[in-house]
């Protein structure tokens, strides 16, 4: 199981939730559905996006950013969560391991910067109409993506080699049913102060600096919305907000309540704080596309019309 020179492990032992194997059986139809509705959520998303010309302007190209993102979540932690709850399978390879750890970190470090985008993206539009898609245009849309998504790599390029330096020493059980570097360094018995010092400096200038810089805007976005004179137009600027506030608040809420119950309830059940981490990182790639379908009238449109283009 270890390679005796390093003390490194073929494989690490993934956790479903203890206590409950009996009753995995009823947990396969949520998780499936949940995964099915999450990721044809997200296609159909892009899809609407991509066929109607009059979508490809700055609020919707950044939807079609976070779409990519949470699809890429979704598919980085379908293959063990499935594994475990169809197959009972908790077993991946060592590389496999941090390979899933970087593509989920990178693909939610992205998810954040593209919210903190699209607020941004609401501001100018409130702010400055008659110039938002001349200070938004497709060239420095096309830059934003391409910044956040090699932000997000750049910034977790060093952790799975900093990892594979360590030695486990004969400890390979992690505490959830994919791999996360938080859960990860808890393992080696080498120095893990790289990894942890790191660790941290990558959550606070992302997570942190995101949601900060997001209420940042909102304030100012407020701001702007109460020096408006006509009642109508206040409400007509902020409606064109809601999707985002939804989505944002689905983003933060499960992610706060996680840490939450990791400081403050640690002698709950393992399997109520080990189903809550799912849930943080299922729920935004399934409500979002509801939300945004909803709320948005040209999104739920082209849905419309795309349904009706494969029904005839």
């Amino acid at each position: 199981m270890f390679n005796s020179n390093q003390c490194t492990p073929k494989y690490f032992l993934l956790t479903g939730l203890p206590g409950l194997e009996t009753v995995y059986p009823w947990f396969i139809f949520p998780f499936c559905c949940t995964y099915l509705v999450a990721i044809i959520g997200n296609s159909l998303i892009l899809t609407v996006i991509k066929k109607n010309s009059s979508l490809h302007q700055p609020m919707y190209l950044f939807l079609a950013m976070l779409a990519s993102a949470e699809l890429g979540v979704s598919a980085s932690t379908l293959p063990t969560v499935l594994g475990i709850f169809l197959f009972g399978t908790n077993e991946i390879l060592f590389e496999a391991c941090l390979l899933q750890m970087f593509s989920i970190h990178s693909f939610s470090i992205m998810e954040s910067g593209v919210l903190l985008a699209m607020s941004v993206d609401r501001f100018v539009a409130i702010y400055n109409p008659l110039r938002y898609t001349t200070i938004l245009t497709l060239p420095r849309i096309a830059g934003t993506g391409a910044a956040l998504g090699m932000k997000s790599v750049v910034l977790m390029f060093p952790l799975p080699f900093l990892l594979k330096r360590l030695p486990f020493c004969g400890r390979n059980n992690l505490s959830h049913s994919y791999c996360l570097h938080s859960d990860l360094i808890q393992l080696p018995c080498g120095d893990t102060r790289p990894n942890s010092i790191l660790g941290l400096c990558i959550v606070t200038s992302t997570f942190g600096l995101d949601s900060l810089l997001i209420v940042v805007s909102y304030v100012l976005i407020l701001y702007t919305v109460l020096g408006i004179t006509s009642g109508d137009g206040r409400r007509k600027a902020l409606n064109t907000c809601v999707s985002h506030i939804c989505a944002v608040l689905v983003y933060y809420v499960p992610m706060i309540s996680v840490a939450l119950v990791h400081r403050f309830m640690k002698h709950a059940v393992p399997a109520v704080r080990l189903l809550l981490a799912n849930v943080y990182l299922l729920v935004p790639p399934v409500l979002n596309p509801i939300i945004y379908s909803v709320k948005t009238k040209q999104i739920r449109q082209g849905l419309i019309q795309l349904i009706l283009q494969r029904k005839y």
